[in-house]
């Protein structure tokens, strides 16, 4: 079976320019570029879905996607890092507006950014916008141990190449439209699978922290893999779980009887790859159709 798939993939790379911006974050694994295969999986059944799960959040942007477009009701957002968990809970528990100001007032130089980064006792708002000025200001916005901060950036503006005030305010600004559809856990993935995996109307986009580059990117990274392979197995609603394109993830997907296809990407280094994309079916998978 898997044989016919791997041919399946002759698919333009997505241009991001061209899917709106809702992230906070510039994430490291992020999914834009799957945006417009991710509106179609969500509009399958031709109808608003009504809940729709993203066990890693990361980023956040399929979920701010379903939200904005309203292409779920119900949205719950799970993620186990707190640096990345305190940002999504400031945002939509109520303190959106002063995470929005403090990062627009933020004067970004190297002895404000290390002052911040240092002080003891971070109240969880406080973790929130260090959170985001590392994201911003480190190499590939990589919050993971052993990242550090960019030295000569675009054009020599070093850390003040990725720091954009006004549109971190506004998008932030933003979600406060749509917080009430969504709710966040922090915690763990496989718990929250694991209580939906009986809910026939869920939609569940699963992106895991990849098994090649996972350790370098996240703090998060170390998960059973083949834990998640089955337990998505066992899913009875919808889902779409996104994997790098290796021989051991082929394996897993063949091991648990998962259909999949390949779907190219761009890395932030501009090289092209293929990506894995495994779903509990492929109606509504049209070859060649980004929009």
């Amino acid at each position: 079976m898997f044989d016919i798939e791997e041919k399946r993939d002759a698919h333009a790379v997505v241009n991001v320019a061209s899917v709106p911006q809702r992230s906070p974050f510039r994430y490291p694994g992020g999914k834009t570029w799957l945006i417009p295969r991710i509106r179609k999986w969500l509009k399958q059944d031709q109808s608003v879905v009504n809940l729709m799960i993203e066990p890693f959040a990361g980023g956040g942007i399929v979920s701010l996607t379903a939200a904005f477009e309203k292409l779920a009701n119900h949205i719950t957002m799970v993620e186990l890092d707190d640096e990345v968990s305190a940002v999504w809970q400031t945002i939509l528990n109520g303190k959106n507006r002063w995470l929005a100001e403090r990062i627009f007032n933020f004067d970004l130089t190297h002895d404000n950014v290390n002052s911040e980064l240092t002080k003891p006792d971070k109240q969880l708002s406080d973790k929130a916008f260090c959170t985001i000025l590392k994201n911003r200001v480190f190499h590939g916005g990589i919050l993971a141990k052993g990242s550090g901060m960019i030295k000569s950036g675009e054009n020599g503006k070093g850390i003040t190449s990725r720091w954009y005030p006004k549109t971190l305010r506004d998008r932030i600004l933003a979600i406060g439209y749509v917080k009430d559809k969504i709710d966040f856990i922090e915690g763990d993935a496989f718990k929250v699978i694991t209580e939906n995996l009986n809910n026939e109307g869920a939609y569940f986009f699963i992106d895991p922290p990849y098994t090649v580059a996972g350790k370098r990117l996240y703090t998060c990274y170390d998960i059973d893999h083949e834990e998640l392979f089955r337990l998505t197995s066992l899913i009875k609603g919808r889902y779409m779980l996104t994997y790098d394109d290796t021989p051991e993830i082929r394996q897993l997907a063949e091991k648990y009887n998962l259909e999949y296809r390949l779907i190219p990407m761009k890395t932030t280094h501009h090289t092209q790859k293929n990506e894995i994309i495994i779903s509990d079916n492929f109606s509504w998978w049209v070859e060649n159709d980004l929009r």
